[in-house]
């Protein structure tokens, strides 16, 4: 039923290609100026419900302090190298007027006075360490309201003013907080025009032809004018995460050029074999536009899955992306089929430059060699080799692969603070220059919030007790609110927001500290601040991941029995794909954590694994494992139905889709890996996580342990027990029935 709504859907957009385009046309302006004019920025909001955190968020805003707002830090010292803030003079005086522009900012509830406690002889330390011990640093702490009150107009606002004041006062101005985490611009602009040209040149190398590579390449570009509008419009009723435009941005180029490249090499099989363009158009998406759509069923399901994590920001993250990889598929399978009807018969054969290419000998030899006959037989040959000698290579590539996965063991999550990003950031000098003032901690202060609940000695129990923790460098003076009685104080670590340090000090202040300074009395008192929150979505989302992860699997499995009506052709899928995708968590160790390589990506220390990243890696690198597999298998299955014979199937089926598969996986690498030099940690992982597990999926997984194990299993690949042949739908989704030469029996537990 699939194939044929595909075959009428792919027939009537061949057929009128100019309507289809136009329509497409249509929607991509139309969502572009909704996203001007109703669409919202991206903006984090990384906490949860149920998290001691949260309670303690909750107790602040009760409390109506104004802390459970956004921050913002101004970090300055004198240009002269001679100066201090201590010696009444220009660099005081500059001090001064910082502030005052500073507090008449839009929307800023008010700022710390490192000048007035200075004018006042004050104790500096004592204030929160609001300047050095040496008078050479000084920090402007910029209190805002709640997320929901501000825009990136705020950061923008704040960040002018800091280029005015830099040419006008004799101060280096640096500026941070979580005001920049939330509101900067992502990464992705240039990356994502790097990714397009590597996918171009990819493209033409692969089809030695112009037109056959721009087809692709134009398909995802307006499949991502669409998603990403799209994205935009949905940030402006909810919050959308920083990262999602970039990651929705990698996946869709990433999937929208792979789905186009599976469709695309069919419709030219189909123009070899002499069929006119629109009914080989029609034809292509009727077979491989099926793998298309269950590839990208799988890969949305999976990144929706993400729901079971409880965390909202990773919820609306996950389902930013989907609609980004919905609308490839839906562009897959009617904007492509329209150019393949616009472009006729000039997609049959690669033009004279692309003969050249792809033989390496120009002109009349060029013309003489089939240009698909060469490439098909060099993977017939090693495919061949592979099935041979199926028992060394298994045991090698999973050897290999069990090797590469080992780091994982030493997996580490948290968030990687300003102080990993590169040095040409204006947060990452504001954070050195604090460390360098006040000790790496008070980079990520925490913030304890108590409701003392009518005892009147538990607050001078918890100050006493928290400032006498080691891993507390200092405890600001408490505030407490007269009209609830809560209080609230700030805290500052020993180490820094992404030391793992610092997750055993909130561990120990949560386990022990604070339960003992309290006692048994009604009193309560809970752990906040940016680097508790971040540190609890972490907890969440490793306690979650074996939920998740089981959910994927079974999900992959009963879908992969549908198409293939086989247990174990599933079941070697789930196994192999979890492979990779732990290979490439322990290169990511590796890297990250480790350093190995790092400078090859601009990495400029080591960090932790960013905590929602496995989740979404896990959630999205299944669902592009499926597109290879289901692609790959389907065809297997074509020759098995036609033949028989599973030898016969395996070495035709998997050569005849190796040069697909192995130039989308390079598509898929460029396109991550141009992501992975961006500026922000995150996206780096993201890209290099990417690009790892899919180069190993396509190449050691595909061409190595598919053959091999399939080989190995022999017939039992397609066993099925008879009872639950019967309770599956008859004409498998899987197989090529527009095609098919035969329709051979499986084999059936009788």
């Amino acid at each position: 039923m699939l194939s044929k709504a595909l075959l009428r859907l792919g027939a009537s957009a061949a057929r009128h290609p100019w309507r289809v385009i136009a329509a497409w046309l249509i929607a991509a302006t139309l969502a572009v100026l909704a996203a001007s004019a109703i669409g919202g920025r991206t903006a984090d909001s990384m906490t949860a419900p149920g998290l001691d955190s949260q309670r303690a968020a909750q107790l602040i805003e009760r409390a109506g302090t104004g802390q459970e707002g956004m921050t913002a830090q101004v970090v300055v010292t004198p240009l002269d190298d001679g100066a201090t803030f201590f010696d009444p003079g220009s660099a005081r005086m500059a001090l001064t007027r910082l502030q005052a522009e500073v507090r008449r900012l839009p929307h800023v509830l008010g700022t710390s006075d490192p000048a007035g406690v200075l004018d006042a002889g004050g104790d500096t330390t004592a204030r929160g360490g609001l300047v050095s011990a040496d008078g050479r640093i000084a920090v402007v702490r910029v209190q805002y309201p709640d997320q929901s009150r501000l825009s990136a107009k705020d950061l923008d606002a704040l960040v002018d003013l800091g280029d005015r004041l830099r040419g006008e006062l004799p101060l280096r101005i640096e500026m941070g907080g979580n005001l920049f985490y939330a509101f900067s611009d992502p990464d992705g602009g240039a990356s994502e025009l790097i990714g397009i040209l590597a996918a171009a040149a990819i493209l033409f190398l692969a089809f030695g032809s112009l037109v056959a590579a721009a087809l692709p390449i134009g398909m995802a570009v307006f499949g991502l004018t669409v998603g990403v509008a799209t994205m935009t419009v949905l940030a402006g009723v909810t919050d959308v995460p920083t990262f999602a435009p970039v990651l929705g941005s990698m996946v869709g180029l990433g999937v929208g050029i792979d789905y186009a490249l599976f469709v695309l090499a069919r419709h030219r099989e189909y123009l070899a074999r002499g069929f006119d363009p629109r009914e080989a158009a029609a034809r292509a998406v009727a077979t491989a536009g099926r793998p298309v759509v269950f590839a990208g069923g799988t890969v949305v399901v999976s990144i929706l899955g993400l729901a079971v994590a409880n965390v909202p920001f990773m919820t609306m993250g996950g389902l930013a992306v989907s609609i980004v990889v919905l609308t490839m598929v839906v562009a897959s399978v009617t904007l492509l089929p329209a150019f393949l009807g616009a472009a006729g018969p000039r997609l049959a054969r690669p033009g004279r430059i692309g003969r050249a290419l792809r033989t390496g000998t120009p002109g009349r030899l060029a013309r003489r060699r089939d240009p698909d006959t060469a490439p098909a037989a060099g993977w017939r040959r090693w495919i061949g080799h592979v099935s041979r000698h199926p028992v060394p290579y298994a045991v090698g590539a999973a050897g290999l692969l069990l090797t590469a996965t080992l780091p994982v063991l030493g997996l580490r999550v948290g968030l990687p603070d300003d102080g990993s990003m590169p040095r040409s950031r204006t947060e990452r000098r504001a954070y050195d220059l604090v460390a360098e003032g006040f000790g790496p901690g008070t980079n990520g202060p925490l913030v304890i919030a108590a409701d003392p609940a009518g005892d009147p000695g538990v607050l001078d129990r918890l100050v006493a007790a928290v400032a006498a923790d080691p891993g507390i460098a200092s405890v600001a003076p408490t505030h407490i609110d007269q009209a609830t009685g809560i209080a609230t104080l700030a805290v500052f670590p020993t180490s820094s927001p992404q030391d793992k340090a610092t997750t055993d000090t909130i561990a120990r202040l949560r386990a022990d500290v604070l339960p003992t300074a309290i006692g048994h009395g009604p009193a309560r008192a809970h752990v906040g601040g940016a680097a508790a929150s971040l540190s609890d979505v972490g907890q969440r989302t490793s306690q979650r991941l074996p939920l998740f992860v089981a959910a994927v699997l079974a999900m992959s499995f009963l879908l992969l029995m549908l198409v293939f009506r086989s247990v174990l052709v599933p079941l070697k899928a789930v196994l192999l794909n979890l492979l990779s995708i732990g290979a490439a968590y322990g290169i990511m160790v590796a890297v990250f954590q480790w350093g190995w390589g790092g400078a090859l990506i601009g990495l400029e220390a080591t960090v932790p694994i960013v905590s929602f990243i496995p989740m979404f890696l896990f959630a999205i690198l299944f669902g592009l494992s499926m597109d290879y597999e289901v692609f790959l298998l389907s065809r297997v299955r074509e020759e098995y139905l036609r033949t028989g014979d599973n030898g016969t199937a395996i070495v035709e089926g998997v050569s005849g889709t190796a040069r697909i598969i192995t130039s989308a996986a390079l598509i898929m690498v460029a396109v991550f890996l141009s992501f992975a030099v961006a500026d922000d940690p995150s996206a780096k992982m993201f890209g290099l996580g990417l690009a790892t597990a899919i180069l190993i999926d396509a190449t050691v997984v595909r061409m190595v342990l598919v053959p091999a194990t399939m080989t190995l299993l022999g017939r039992t690949n397609w066993w099925l027990p008879r009872w639950l042949d019967r309770m599956l739908h008859r004409g498998p989704v899987g197989t090529d029935d527009t095609d098919a030469e035969s329709t051979r029996p499986r084999l059936v537990d009788r």
